[in-house]
């Protein structure tokens, strides 16, 4: 995207061209960075979390919040995403969206496709983490690496 975003800022100023598919491929390629990557970013334990009272807290204590912020907060909120999305992408496909610039790309409703496609890797990403802690909590399987993992002590 850095070289993509020099060539158009290259081209644009030093020979006055410029090319709009170009310029819509930096938002197609930070859609696919961001969208496809969350529920990685879930599985790897990369995602904010309030170090307060998570940090110094025993594995019990860190995998109960783990199930219960999948739970009660993790998939509700993929579900709404899920939902509320799913009529705007259908449309998008429905009418194959292209770009409204002339010369744009012309597959929009592919990129709004990510828009669904993020919160069902995240809902299966987000059962998993659930079922691996519940099986810690009451089975006494192994602890989830991303409880002993060794980003657990900055986490």
């Amino acid at each position: 995207m850095v070289v993509m975003t020099f060539y158009i800022v290259l081209t644009r100023y030093v020979f006055n061209t410029g090319s709009i598919a170009i310029q819509e491929s930096i938002i197609y390629f930070n859609a696919l960075l961001f969208l496809l990557t969350t529920a990685y970013t879930l599985k790897h334990d990369g995602h904010v979390r309030v170090d307060i009272f998570y940090g110094p807290a025993s594995l019990r204590y860190k995998a109960w919040a783990n199930m219960l912020g999948g739970l009660l907060l993790l998939l509700p909120v993929s579900v709404f995403l899920l939902w509320v999305s799913w009529d705007y992408v259908v449309e998008a496909w429905r009418i194959r969206e292209t770009s409204p610039e002339a010369g744009g790309i012309p597959y929009v409703y592919l990129l709004k496709t990510l828009i669904v496609v993020m919160p069902i890797l995240v809902i299966l990403q987000g059962l998993t983490e659930i079922l691996r802690n519940f099986l810690f909590l009451f089975f006494e399987e192994q602890a989830p690496e991303i409880i002993t993992g060794p980003t657990a002590s900055i986490i």
